[in-house]
Order: C-alpha cells, then sequence, then structure tokens
C-alpha cells in the first residue's frame, strides 16, 4: 500500500508559546542554583549541601534547554486521508471522516477571561487576538481524558468532542487541509461553504 503524502507541518503555537514562556525561567533558575552551589563548595560547607543543590541546579539547566529545543517539535500536518497532531508526548492522526465541520474564531473569544483561570487567562493573552481553526468531530479518535493527559487545555474549548488549532497561517492550513481531502474523496457540503467564506476573507496579520 503507498504511504499516504504528507503537506507541510504547521508548529503548534500554544506549545511554541508556552515553552518559550518557561524555558527561559527553568533555565535561569538552574544557573543559580549552579552559582549558589560553588559558592557553598568555595566556602568548605558540607558536601551534601553543595551537591544537593549543584544536581537540582543541573536538572534545571537540563529541562530548560530541553524545552528550548521542542518548542517547535509540536505541530499539525495534513495528510491525503487523515491529519497527524504530534506533540512532545503524542502523536494523534485524525481520519478526516471524524472531522463533521471547521470554522474559525479568536483565541480572545472561544476563551474569555472570565471562563478560565487566572494562570490560564495570562496564557491566552498574548494570543488572544490570534485565529484559531476549530475542528469539530463526530467523535474522538481516543477517550477525552486520554487527550486531556498529553494535551494543552487550549485544544478544548468545551466538553463536544472537538479540537481547538491555532497555527501562524490559520487560513494556508485550512485551504491545504481542504486540498488533501478532496483529492481522495468528497468534501461535505459543510466544509465546502467554509473553504469558499475562507478563501474570500482578507489575509490580515494576526
Amino acid at each position: 500500500m503507498a504511504k499516504a503524502k504528507g503537506g507541510r507541518r504547521y508548529p503548534l503555537v500554544v506549545y511554541t508559546h508556552m515553552m518559550s514562556r518557561w524555558w527561559t525561567a527553568i533555565f535561569t533558575l538552574g544557573l543559580a542554583l549552579l552559582a549558589l552551589a560553588w559558592a557553598v563548595y568555595s566556602r568548605g560547607m558540607d558536601q551534601w549541601r553543595w551537591l544537593t543543590l549543584a544536581s537540582i541546579g543541573g536538572l534545571n539547566v537540563f529541562i530548560g534547554l530541553s524545552m528550548w529545543l521542542m518548542r517547535k517539535s509540536a505541530y499539525v500536518q495534513p495528510f491525503s486521508d487523515h491529519l497527524r497532531l504530534v506533540t512532545p508526548f503524542l502523536r494523534l492522526n485524525i481520519s478526516y471522516k471524524r472531522i463533521r465541520r471547521a470554522s474559525s474564531s479568536n483565541m480572545g473569544a472561544l476563551f474569555p477571561p472570565g471562563s478560565v483561570s487566572n494562570w490560564r487567562a495570562e496564557i491566552i493573552q498574548p494570543l488572544a487576538k490570534m485565529t484559531a481553526l476549530v475542528l469539530e468531530l463526530n467523535a474522538y479518535p481516543m477517550s477525552q481524558a486520554q487527550l486531556r493527559l498529553f494535551l494543552s487545555p487550549l485544544f478544548f474549548k468545551d466538553k463536544s468532542p472537538h479540537f481547538v488549532i491555532l497555527v501562524d497561517d490559520w487560513m494556508k492550513f485550512s485551504s491545504e487541509m481542504d486540498s488533501m481531502r478532496s483529492s481522495t474523496g468528497p468534501v461535505p457540503a459543510q466544509q465546502k461553504r467554509n473553504a469558499s467564506i475562507l478563501s474570500r476573507l482578507p489575509n490580515k496579520d494576526k
């Protein structure tokens, strides 16, 4: 059987944003702990003290660098018969047969400040004006409980089966996904209407 041809990989902005937000803080904390470990060692204090500080500091530096390297490792990629969603801990293929419709909305409307926790609102605030694609599904490819273990809460606006997909160029992603789907089978009428509407929208900055 011929292998399905993949399209462009679109980095998931939510993961890039969160990793960029956290890696610097964790890395800086690691360097500070290593500096403190050196100070403790220089003063001739108990070995276990500076070894403990150095171990924790080194671990933080490692985690920070790992997060920096993984900033853009999460992405979505259209294939001819499915959409692939990849994060550092999950690789999920979503059959196009599961997708009922796709609609667009900005993140601020999907996650109003009053409906989310304070820490989540802080994450959404820089992304609030960006447009996301909401893929409404007939059913999830795996249980929602399992998905929520591996995906950010910002992939889910409510408890209905869907995914909120935020990429830098949502119109290009939507167009390529529709093109992939139409190359192997008929696209539902609702999807055709959505694609037609998207094609007439101006390509504005985020």
